[in-house]
Order: structure tokens, then C-alpha cells, then sequence
């Protein structure tokens, strides 16, 4: 099964996606999972798994209603709020849906990546890698310390970094994020996404080849039962369609993998991340 294992949906009057400005005029609009289907049929996508788009409960309510009445949608990653005394209650609620497989820490909103250390937000970490629950970790590659900081804290935890911790591929940013993710990649609970990479590039004169070192890193440091394919549509729109962030992965992933190892980047790793037998 090929699976998109990093996409979003949205409906702006539901108001809460402050992130989305006039300005940005290729996604200022709403996106559902029937804008989606010819894209993932194109590239032979199977399913997807969509990410909240907005840090708040009822995003996570709406993107569960989409689930149930989409076949594409393979699972639903929400938002919880770990820094309130309610996330063990708000897990509960939403686990008992099936195709709950987890949630993303908006580490990248924080207004400093320290906050992540808060006791209570450890606390409540530790509760979820005792429960062995999928947790994206959502980071811009300066804030890569603070989250090495908690994968020490929290060893067991089942995470995967988003958007390879977007580095600042359009000013050919390398160390020290390349050896801070070689370090995260040193915690065999942990994955990463290839994924949100064309966003980093300038939008307007990205060209494939810059992409190569950095996805040839990743699946260097994580191994191909590591890594996963996710598009990032439709933020991906505001520099690439979907065809061309396919492309650019495929032209990026070492030219030595065989048809198995590409299997599992497109799909078999997310199945096998987010429990979705």
C-alpha cells in the first residue's frame, strides 16, 4: 500500500487557522479530501494520513468527520494540549475513534523551543511513550537542541520528526543540522519525514538537485525503515504541485534502492509507525 504519510485539509470559515493569510493566495481557499483524490490517483497513492492544520480541539474533531466519510483517509494525527491538565481526557475521547493514530507538538509555535522541556509537558510525554503512541514532533532545525534535550528526557518515546526539521535548504543551510539529525536519528524509536522540503527551498527558483544531500542524509542516518514519503499538500502549493514534490523525492533517494526499500518509504514505514493494521 502506497500511503501519503503527511498531508492537511481545512475549511477557512472555521476560523481557526491563523497561519493562512490573504497573501497566500495558492492555499487561501478550502482544501478537502476530494481535491486530494486525483492527486494521490496520479502518483498511485493508496491512502494518506492527514496532520492537523490548527492547534485546537475542533480541528481535531473536523478532520476525524472528514475521516469517517473518506475511504482515502488511513488516519487522523490531532492535537492534544499537553500544557493543560485535560490531555489524558482529550486522549481517551479521541482514541476511541479507529482511525485516531496519533498527535503532532507544534514545537515550531512555541515561543521558545525550551518550552517543550516544561515539566509538564515531559510528563505528559512520558505518559504517551508508555502508551506507545505516535507522536509527530513538529520543529524548525534551529530548535534542534531543545529536541535532543527531550528525546533524552523521554527515551521511549514513539515520534517522528516532521518536514526533515526544516532546514534552510534555500540558503544551503548543512551543519549543524546534519549532525544534530544524525544524533535523533541515534533513538531507534524515532523516524523522520521526507516531507515539507520544497517550502524551505526559494519558492521560486528551487531546482531538484538541491534537495539531494538532504534527503540522502536522512535515509543515511535513519535507514530506509525509518523515513516516509509525505507531500505536505497543499501548503506544498505555495512552491511545488504535487507531481513535483513526488519528483523531487524520487530524484533525491539514492540511486542504489531497490523496489523493497521504496516500498517502505512510500508507505510501508508509515503503515508500520502509525499501527495502522
Amino acid at each position: 500500500m502506497r500511503i501519503d504519510s503527511h498531508q492537511h485539509f481545512w475549511r477557512l470559515d472555521r476560523g481557526d487557522y491563523g497561519w493562512i493569510s490573504p497573501d497566500m493566495t495558492a492555499i487561501y481557499r478550502d482544501f478537502l479530501p476530494e481535491d486530494l483524490e486525483a492527486h494521490l490517483d496520479a502518483n498511485g497513492i493508496d491512502k494518506s494520513i492527514v496532520v492537523q492544520a490548527a492547534p485546537t480541539l475542533g480541528d481535531m474533531e473536523f478532520m476525524l468527520e472528514l475521516a469517517d466519510r473518506s475511504d482515502r483517509i488511513a488516519g487522523v494525527v490531532g492535537w492534544i494540549d499537553l500544557a493543560g491538565p485535560h490531555y489524558r481526557e482529550q486522549f481517551e475521547k479521541f482514541r476511541r475513534h479507529p482511525k485516531f493514530v496519533g498527535f503532532r507538538v507544534m514545537i515550531q509555535e512555541m515561543e521558545r523551543a525550551e518550552d517543550v522541556l516544561e515539566p509538564g509537558i515531559v510528563e505528559a510525554l512520558r505518559y504517551f511513550a508508555a502508551e506507545d503512541v505516535p507522536v509527530d514532533l513538529l520543529l524548525k532545525s534551529s530548535q534542534l537542541p531543545a529536541v535532543l534535550q527531550l528525546l533524552e528526557r523521554v527515551p521511549g518515546l514513539r515520534g517522528v520528526i516532521d518536514h526533515i526539521a526544516k532546514p534552510q535548504i534555500a540558503q544551503g543551510q548543512w551543519e549543524p543540522w546534519s549532525s544534530q539529525m544524525a544524533q535523533a536519528a541515534s533513538h531507534p524509536n524515532i523516524f523522520c519525514k521526507l516531507s515539507g522540503m520544497v517550502t524551505e527551498a526559494d519558492a521560486q527558483s528551487w531546482a531538484p538537485e538541491q534537495f539531494v544531500r538532504y534527503v540522502r542524509h536522512i535515509v543515511q542516518a535513519f535507514g530506509t525503515d525509518r523515513v516516509m514519503f509525505g507531500s505536505d499538500w497543499p501548503v506544498c502549493l505555495l512552491a511545488a504541485s504535487y507531481d513535483q514534490v513526488v519528483d523531487v523525492l524520487e530524484r533525491a533517494l539514492p540511486e542504489e534502492l531497490g523496489e523493497a526499500d521504496k516500498a517502505k518509504i512510500y508507505g510501508g514505514n508509515a503503515f508500520k509507525f502509525y499501527k495502522l493494521g
